[in-house]
């Protein structure tokens, strides 16, 4: 499929809120996230009722192997052949499989067989779908809207989970896991259609010269890591990423299940907990959709994680629900404010060539290194209860400011006027 090129400076002629070549690609994101929400929802339905929960576990977790082995080979995939192109047969792959799901379990019993394939093949396309997403609104706006466009992707991912379990259950409800499966890929067919539409611009000629050799795919990995490596902003905003990551996601995961249940808040209680951390991130991502830009983004980055970390450390002690859900919101917050001004710094920092390679280290620490925390935080717990390791969790992830505040590039680090 060949891209529509336009010249850079067709991209800037409006804010990217109000230009329809990225609200295509908008809707397009958005409708492929609200379908993905829902096929989660449909394969764990599928999986608890095919087999038992120890077996849906497994069914859900199989496509976490393949996305974080080859998500760095995607990202040359995606730079290789270009992030729209590799986005749309991403799309068509996993609508395809999706589809012939819900056609099994509508004709027949598979067991689980079928799910746990699924499961992989969705890993499997996200190693690629993943790092083209990333690179992708570099080539439909100008750089001055690229972190405007991160508030816009993030207001995305938020309407996608609020919306996506409610159709997810209600697909369920009304024609089993069949149905729901149906509509997911319905969902993401949507997403096709529009992003053939989209128009792309080209890439800066000086981005694909100098260190970018294209003779094998092992080359532009090595050229892409030698890159980041030697990046004044982008290695050490990794390592931030890494480390503010690494002290999030045990908390907010497997960590909040436990402090909810230690405090007798139960499902509901933790629901009202999620639900505060969602609006908070919302707001950030709101903010930076309205506003465009933020002076002194290294800095914002950085004060906001640490922040961020405090709030963490706090949410273990907070002395009743509402307290909790205040803490959650202002969590919410705060680490949707680093994370969008962190994405931000990526697609601007970045030349466009490489932007699938980054996306997908970025993807990698995210994905792949992250969610290891949530067993060690989970033992953790059992071992000293919530409080300590809360504690312990805020400080690593304080530690991804701290490196943000120390390392002068990132400090100084400004995006596009």
């Amino acid at each position: 499929m060949t891209a529509t090129l336009i010249a850079p400076t067709d991209v800037t002629s409006r804010p990217a809120h109000r230009d329809g070549n990225v609200l295509r690609w908008l809707a397009a994101y958005t409708s492929s996230m609200v379908g993905d929400s829902v096929y989660y929802i449909a394969l764990s339905w599928a999986a608890v009722q095919a087999g038992s929960p120890s077996q849906a576990g497994v069914v859900m977790s199989v496509s976490a192997l393949p996305r974080a082995i080859l998500m760095l080979g995607g990202g040359v995939i995606a730079d290789r052949l270009g992030p729209r192109r590799v986005v749309i047969a991403s799309d068509v792959v996993r609508c395809a499989a999706v589809l012939a799901v819900a056609a099994l379990l509508f004709l027949t019993s598979p067991g689980l067989w079928p799910l746990a394939a699924l499961a992989f093949v969705f890993g499997t396309v996200d190693a690629v779908f993943m790092p083209a997403v990333g690179a992708l609104p570099a080539r439909v706006t100008s750089r001055d809207q690229l972190a405007r466009v991160q508030g816009m992707r993030g207001l995305a991912i938020r309407f996608a989970s609020v919306v996506g379990g409610p159709l997810g259950g209600l697909g369920v409800a009304v024609g089993g896991a069949a149905a729901a499966f149906g509509l997911a890929g319905l969902l993401i067919a949507v997403s096709v259609p529009l992003l053939v539409s989209v128009r792309m611009g080209e890439l800066p000629a000086d981005d694909t010269s100098g260190d970018a050799p294209r003779g094998t795919a092992w080359n532009d990995l090595v050229s892409g890591l030698r890159y980041i490596r030697r990046h004044r902003v982008l290695a050490p905003l990794m390592l931030a990423i890494a480390l503010g990551d690494l002290g999030f996601v045990g908390p907010l995961n497997v960590g909040l299940t436990l402090l909810a249940d230690e405090r007798g808040w139960g499902a509901s209680g933790m629901g009202a907990v999620l639900a505060g951390f969602g609006v908070g991130a919302g707001l950030a991502s709101l903010l930076l959709t309205v506003r465009g830009r933020l002076p002194h983004a290294g800095q914002v980055a950085a004060y906001a994680i640490l922040a961020g970390s405090v709030a963490i450390g706090a949410l273990a002690f907070a002395p009743s629900l509402v307290a909790a859900v205040g803490t959650a919101l202002l969590v919410g917050l705060l680490a949707g404010l680093s994370g969008a001004m962190c994405g931000a710094l990526l697609q601007t920092q970045a030349d466009a060539a490489y932007l699938g390679r980054v996306s997908a280290v970025a993807g990698l620490v995210s994905l792949g290194f992250a969610p290891l925390s949530m067993p060690l935080s989970a033992a953790a717990v059992g071992a000293w209860g919530t409080g300590p390791v809360f504690v312990v969790s805020a400080a690593v992830c304080g530690l991804g400011g701290v490196v943000a505040l120390c390392v002068r590039d990132l400090r100084r680090a400004e995006l596009p006027k």
